[in-house]
């Protein structure tokens, strides 16, 4: 959560976070190597799947979830597999009394190849959500006007995909991720397909708020290790915008200066 030190903070629903680095929590090798990645990234939150992790009364759930409560890190439920409005309220509404948290990831799925959103249904499922008293964070396409949409309904931040879930292929449509970033004016955060910290560095530093990763860090060689080069560059990237990039020039440009031409003698 927010420290004194960091005066630059994520700002989410009226809460502070000192991290801009959110965690998945599935697909790594063993619960060891999840609380190791944890503590190396240090994130603002750590998703979890209700039905991934199965009923808190199950013993695998349980033991699920005394971990999480061991990282003290705050949860945000996701909607994972969910592919219909009411099955994503309803989901939703159970991961609330389970984790007892009104913060919700939000993914309504309409593709199963590509896992993209359901960019017809996305928007009502939010709505309901919002009027029922959660804090929304919607899994979405690039779609500027989709994501116009969810901040009409209610939205007050947005997660666009870089890619498919779990490609690793970092942004691929450039062009329309900072058209997004430019023309919407509240905290976005990149969700899926970041594949390489330069990835994440590269969306911090069109302006984007955060990132939010999970394959790239569970599947990689050391977990812990990529979990801390993710953090560093998402820090990296957020300080590169802030401080403004130079503009990009045409032509080579001498960066020592010349304050006279030298003079030889020669007996």
């Amino acid at each position: 959560m927010a420290t004194p030190e960091n005066k630059d903070l994520l700002t989410l629903y009226g809460e502070s976070f000192s991290s801009r680095l959110l965690l998945g929590t599935s697909r790594y090798p063993s619960p060891a190597v999840l609380q190791a990645a944890v503590e190396q990234a240090r994130p603002a939150m750590l998703t979890a799947s209700l039905r991934r992790q199965g009923a808190i009364q199950e013993e695998s759930g349980q033991a699920f979830w005394q971990l999480l409560k061991q990282l003290g890190v705050p949860v945000l439920p996701n909607t994972a597999g969910c592919h219909g409005v009411q099955e994503a309220i309803t989901t939703a509404q159970m991961a609330r009394e389970v984790f007892e948290t009104s913060w919700i990831k939000l993914e309504v799925i309409g593709d199963d190849y590509t896992l993209q959103p359901d960019t017809l249904n996305l928007v009502e499922a939010a709505e309901a959500l919002i009027k029922d008293g959660f804090k929304v964070l919607p899994y979405t396409t690039e779609d500027l006007v989709l994501c116009q949409r969810l901040v009409d309904v209610g939205c007050q931040a947005v997660m666009p995909w870089a890619a498919p879930i779990g490609t690793g292929k970092g942004p691929v449509n450039p062009y329309a991720m900072r058209t997004l970033r430019e023309r919407l004016d509240v905290p976005m955060i990149v969700d899926a397909g970041l594949g390489r910290p330069s990835h994440a560095c590269t969306v911090m530093e069109w302006g984007y708020d955060g990132v939010l990763l999970n394959t790239a860090v569970a599947l990689s060689q050391d977990p812990a290790a990529m979990a801390l080069a993710f953090a560093n560059a998402t820090q990296a990237g957020r300080l590169a915008w802030r401080s403004g990039a130079m503009a990009e020039q045409e032509a080579a440009q001498p960066s020592t200066p010349v304050l006279g031409t030298p003079f030889w003698h020669h007996p």
